[in-house]
């Protein structure tokens, strides 16, 4: 594949054939304007002279004496001829050496004439006029000059031009080529910070006061785009590391149990315990993983699977009848008011929804209480969860959404079998619906809210939309 020119070389090129055509256009002007100059300079010449012919027709009384003062008038004249003949096509006088061509016979008086002869050129004007002394009849003369010293003129002009063109357009890409270059200096210092980057080295930036203002946008467009590799870089590298520490856990468990079982002969109940328990630990694996795979595909813009308008209130109320039990069970009072439609997927929104009403109770006080207040709006609908117990330390509140993040040992529970991605999905999942996911905390209560766009945001997909 034939690569194209750099843009350095198109730029030099580009300058290169606009200078050359600007000099070869002016100096053909001058050319035109020399060669019209010179033919209005004949012009005068010759009307001159037929002027003297005519003075010397007027104050002369026989052709002898007009044939004498011709030839002393004309005769130091060099490159001047003259030819006159009277009404019979008789010569009264010819310079010597030229010669008249047939075609002037027929001439329009008092016009310039131009015609070649034997290699040489000449400008000539045909006139008519009657001399003075008596029986004269009327003359036709014809003066015309011999132009060489006009034609090596122009040809040593001509010679001059080109060469001063070819000089000028030299220059003038070894000029555009220095320009380009200097100019483009910042696109090659772009390009080494570029090269630079690499997964130690994120940090670099462009330096978008030290570009020209047509690069401007562009240095600021790759510094964003920098920053959304580091920090993707950062959250892959975080989730690595703790990926990496959640499942070292399970497979360590998994590991010794199953070591200490084939470390000796047991009975089968033994076995049993120790198979029902290791079951126990696949099964946290494994919903992990399902957990990774769904936020991966949520990250990398997944459509919902199915949009339908549905009611948030009974979905809600759902979740309560669901959690009722395990709410009893630390005599936490559950309440719901308010009711709004949400645009989206039921059971996606349901499991966002679940995730914080679990989260909710296990993290309130005993006989403490939990809220859900849903409000609708023109522009939004929102979901909020509130519970009481323990405040959150504000530093933790931004990063409560983060994959396997736990904001303090006091607020995990033994008894609690997730693996710290139950926010992270909700907020996955309010992200693919185009909301937001937030969160607040005071002294006692706590509160997560979900808030989802009527208009429902980029991942929205129109496949079964039907009012519940």
């Amino acid at each position: 594949m034939r690569r194209s020119l750099s843009l350095t070389s198109r730029l030099t090129l580009f300058f290169t054939l606009v200078t050359a055509t600007t000099v070869l256009a002016l100096a053909c002007v001058v050319l035109v304007a020399s060669e019209r100059h010179f033919t209005d300079l004949d012009r005068m010449t010759l009307q001159d002279k037929q002027q003297l012919i005519n003075a010397i027709f007027d104050n002369t009384h026989s052709v002898e004496e007009t044939q004498a003062r011709l030839q002393e008038s004309l005769s130091h004249h060099h490159g001047l001829y003259a030819i006159v003949k009277d009404v019979n096509g008789q010569t009264l006088f010819s310079s010597k050496g030229f010669q008249l061509p047939a075609f002037l016979l027929a001439a329009k008086p008092d016009t310039l004439q131009h015609w070649t002869d034997q290699g040489r050129e000449f400008n000539g004007l045909f006139f008519q006029s009657t001399p003075a002394f008596v029986g004269a009849s009327t003359l036709s003369t014809f003066v015309a000059m011999d132009t060489a010293h006009h034609a090596q003129f122009m040809a040593d002009l001509s010679l001059t031009l080109g060469l001063y063109a070819l000089a000028v357009t030299l220059v003038s890409g070894l000029l555009s080529w220095l320009a380009a270059r200097q100019g483009l200096a910042p696109l090659r210092s772009m390009k080494a910070k570029a090269t630079s980057v690499s997964a130690q080295r994120l940090d670099q930036r462009m330096q978008v006061d030290a570009v020209p203002v047509e690069m401007a946008d562009l240095a600021i467009e790759l510094n964003r785009m920098f920053d959304r590799l580091q920090t993707d870089f950062q959250r892959l590298s975080d989730f690595s590391s703790d990926l990496a520490h959640e499942l070292r856990t399970p497979i360590s468990n998994l590991l010794t149990q199953t070591q200490v079982a084939l470390s000796a002969k047991r009975d089968a109940a033994t076995y049993r315990d120790i198979l029902a328990s290791n079951a126990e630990e696949f099964q946290r694996l494994a919903r992990m993983v399902s957990d990774m795979l769904f936020l991966a595909k949520t990250e990398r813009g997944v459509e919902l699977p199915q949009t339908e308008l549905f009611s948030v209130a009974s979905e809600a109320q759902a979740l309560v009848e669901f959690y009722d039990a395990l709410a009893a069970e630390k005599g936490v009072k559950i309440s719901c008011v308010g009711d709004g439609d949400i645009l989206g997927d039921r059971l996606m929104f349901r499991r966002a929804v679940s995730n914080l009403l679990s989260n909710a109770i296990r993290h309130s006080h005993d006989h403490g209480e939990v809220s859900i207040e849903i409000v609708e709006t023109q522009q939004a609908t929102t979901l909020k969860v509130e519970n009481t117990g323990d405040a959150i330390d504000p530093k933790a509140l931004p990063r409560l959404f983060d994959r396997f993040y736990r904001e303090h040992p006091a607020r995990s529970h033994q008894d609690s079998d997730g693996a710290g991605l139950g926010l992270a999905i909700t907020r996955a999942i309010l992200e693919a619906h185009g909301g937001c996911a937030t969160a607040t905390s005071s002294q006692s209560k706590t509160s997560f809210s979900l808030t989802i766009p009527r208009k429902n945001g980029p991942n929205k997909t129109a496949v079964n939309t039907r009012l519940v």
